[in-house]
């Protein structure tokens, strides 16, 4: 069955420019393409040097909101359109509860594969592999 919402979730990297395209080519219906700003605090910088600056999290939204412009530049491009979406906090959770809170039946993500880790983490990525575990909706993943 084709999906009615799909949600594209970005972060910037070729792979999930690459994902954009493969929905935009696939799907013809509702598309939602999502940002998801990571709250940077003390605790992720080594030494605990960074506190919280609103000034990084301002850049940090700013980015965002150019990624997701972007994607609605590809789109209209493509002579498509998307709903953009920019939320905060852990990539992988934001992802499952955007799904969860507006019917999204398919999620359309980069994969990122890292060196160390399972076998899944290597050849997806962690938030990916985190979404496909727990998604209630169909996840395609684009390598």
């Amino acid at each position: 069955m084709a999906p009615s919402h799909v949600l594209v979730a970005l972060d910037g990297s070729p792979l999930a420019e690459a994902a954009l395209d493969y929905a935009l080519e696939t799907f013809d219906c509702r598309t939602t393409v999502l940002n998801v700003v990571t709250p940077v605090d003390a605790s992720m910088s080594e030494g605990g040097v960074l506190g919280v600056d609103e000034g990084r999290r301002a850049d940090a939204r700013a980015r965002a909101e150019r990624l997701v412009a972007d994607a609605e530049r590809r789109a209209e491009a493509a002579d498509r359109t998307v709903e953009p979406a920019v939320e905060s906090g852990d990539p992988a959770e934001t992802v499952l509860a955007y799904v969860d809170a507006h019917d999204v039946d398919q999620v359309v993500m980069g994969g990122h594969g890292g060196e160390r880790g399972d076998i899944a983490r290597r050849l997806l990525g962690t938030v990916a592999t985190a979404v496909v575990g727990a998604a209630p909706a169909t996840v395609t993943v684009v390598r």
